[in-house]
């Protein structure tokens, strides 16, 4: 059984409708890509997963190996409490905050005992941060910032990693060190549902990956095929 199932989604804004029946699952273990043009819903999808969206329709079902848990009428601190962190687009950190505080923010379901290992942990993945752990976020790079925000998630120990466009805004070579902490982040245990507008990139890191046209999955599978797939590569690689 899957970890996380979603089945014919559909979300609106007001009469606008962003997700038109969506379906998909992401197995422990896996990097599950969604990639997209912008406005194709992917955004939606995760805010709707962690609970700040509201659907119209559909199921979102969380299992970890009990009777599956729904998610779709949950409130958003519940659903961390379940074990799904949220980095949302743009990164989002508490500008006037240190680093540290940032940190601990994110591990506010965990005892004190439980975060100083877990902010060990984060340190360790992104020692930037270590060295500016009292050092206010808004003064971070972009890069740093979106290391801060992925650590935040990570201080609660989540089994599901929501990742929003972690790369968008940022250099080539600070991309490239970003997806190689995804990586290490899932082959320690995490599992990944990433959206990222770098499809290239996204599919390489990913083990699976489906395709958001309109608010509809219009295609799915393993990510070394969909890179080969002629319209993918089309639309979304340059190619």
């Amino acid at each position: 059984m899957s970890l996380l199932s979603i089945d014919n989604l559909q979300v609106s804004y007001g009469a606008i409708c962003a997700l038109h029946g969506v379906n998909l699952h992401v197995d422990r273990g896996e990097i599950v890509a969604l990639i997209g043009s912008n406005g194709a819903g992917k955004t939606t999808l995760l805010r709707t997963i962690s609970g700040l969206l509201r659907p119209r329709q559909g199921e979102i079902l969380w299992s970890r190996g009990e009777s599956p848990i729904p998610l779709h009428n949950m409130p958003p601190h519940e659903i961390v409490h379940l074990g799904i962190s949220h980095v949302p687009e743009g990164r989002q950190v508490f500008a006037n905050l240190t680093v540290r505080e940032n940190l601990l923010l994110g591990g506010y379901t965990r005892t004190h005992s439980e975060t100083a290992p877990v902010m060990e942990r984060c340190f360790s993945l992104f020692p930037v941060l270590a060295e500016r752990r009292r050092q206010k976020a808004g003064t971070l790079s972009g890069g740093e910032q979106q290391m801060l925000a992925i650590g935040r998630a990570l201080m609660a120990k989540p089994q599901v990693l929501l990742l929003d466009e972690p790369s968008l805004g940022l250099a080539p070579k600070i991309v490239g060190d970003i997806f190689q902490i995804i990586r290490k982040i899932n082959q320690e245990g995490t599992t990944v549902l990433l959206v990222e507008q770098n499809a290239s990139k996204a599919l390489a890191a990913a083990h699976r990956a489906y395709v958001l046209q309109s608010g509809v999955v219009s295609k799915q599978g393993p990510a070394a095929e969909l890179l080969k797939d002629p319209e993918v590569k089309k639309l979304y690689l340059g190619g």
